[in-house]
């Protein structure tokens, strides 16, 4: 644990692969820059690897005022030991008061072995962060300028905020997409500072013989149009309207959690709280009820058109335009609107 410091900077971990940042990252600079201001400290970010000194510049351009970049052979692979070792290392010298991670597989790992050895809090799967106050108790201490790390509970039914008021720094992970990506500012000016880790081949407990990456069968985050499929649906067969309404908009197939696990469409396709988290043009849900869980991943869609043969779903509640029907019904028909209009 390192002293509270209340003019440490806000820090994201730049995660990277292959030399190709990993866009998470960059979302969070959008949200640390928020952070950052509101504290009136720098935002900083942590880039680790070997050869990644390139990188430096398209964090300053999305939003750091510094970049603390360590460029050592043998991070050249990300390895759970030496990642900890090293932005452990970091946050000991320069003792920030935030650290943001990428609730990605590397951030998920990476930030409760820090935590850990810091000896400090950490709260994951955050759909929002903000600066606030807590009080302890009423009318007693009351801490300034904490860092509120909002996320769902208990199964998305309420909405916590947690908070790390005596233990620092205090940290989080944030899913993909739930931060809005910021604007790219290829004239901004920052800093790019060579840190040395302590690093050994003792850190590697792995040595990597080959490496092979599964590409996603959909981007969602870049898909400007998303039909989306839920139980309501009825069936694999039937999801197959899904995938036509999507193809002729332009669009990808979506699908709640319910239908994927009812083995409608794989993994990938999958919108909400345990899913991806999507900001499309125009969002089309089919067959969904409109759980918490769902709507977490979809309602800052820019316009949002619900298909459900139940007049009382909630998923009407978030819809800026209502269909009440038999999908069987309207999406043929809607189907055959557009590829007249073609």
């Amino acid at each position: 644990m390192i002293e509270v410091n209340r003019q440490g900077e806000v820090w994201v971990f730049a995660e990277q692969s292959e030399g190709v940042l990993n866009e998470v990252s960059l979302e969070l600079l959008g949200k640390g820059r928020e952070l950052a201001d509101k504290l009136s400290v720098e935002l900083a970010s942590v880039l680790g690897g070997s050869d990644v000194g390139g990188l430096a510049d398209e964090l300053v351009a999305y939003g750091a005022d510094k970049v603390y970049v360590a460029d050592d052979k043998l991070l050249a692979e990300y390895q759970s030991k030496s990642y900890e070792k090293m932005l452990c290392e970091l946050i000991g010298r320069h003792k920030p008061q935030i650290v943001l991670y990428g609730a990605t597989v590397i951030g998920r790992d990476l930030a409760p072995r820090v935590a850990s050895a810091m000896k400090a809090g950490l709260t994951a799967d955050c759909t929002d962060l903000q600066i606030g106050d807590y009080e302890i108790g009423r009318g007693k201490e009351v801490h300034k300028d904490l860092l509120l790390q909002i996320r769902p509970a208990f199964g998305g039914n309420i909405i916590a905020t947690i908070v790390n008021y005596d233990r620092w720094p205090q940290m989080a992970t944030v899913r993909e997409g739930v931060m809005a990506l910021p604007g790219r500012n290829g004239k901004a000016k920052g800093q790019v500072i060579s840190e040395k880790v302590k690093i050994s081949v003792e850190d590697l407990s792995l040595e990597i013989l080959e490496r092979h990456r599964e590409q996603k069968k959909v981007n969602l985050k870049s898909s400007r149009v998303i039909v989306a499929g839920g139980a309501g649906v009825g069936s694999k067969d039937n999801f197959r309207l899904i995938w036509d309404l999507a193809n002729c908009l332009g669009g990808a197939p979506g699908a709640s959690r319910a239908a994927v696990d009812l083995g409608y469409i794989d993994h990938d396709h999958q919108v909400g709280q345990t899913g991806t988290t999507v900001r499309p043009a125009l969002y089309i849900a089919v067959g969904i009820s409109g759980a918490i869980q769902h709507c977490a991943g979809m309602s800052e869609s820019a316009k949002i058109v619900a298909i459900n043969d139940d007049p009382e779903a909630p998923i009407f509640g978030v819809a800026h335009y209502g269909i009440v029907g038999d999908m069987n019904e309207v999406v043929p028909r809607l189907i055959k609107a557009i590829k007249s209009k073609a």
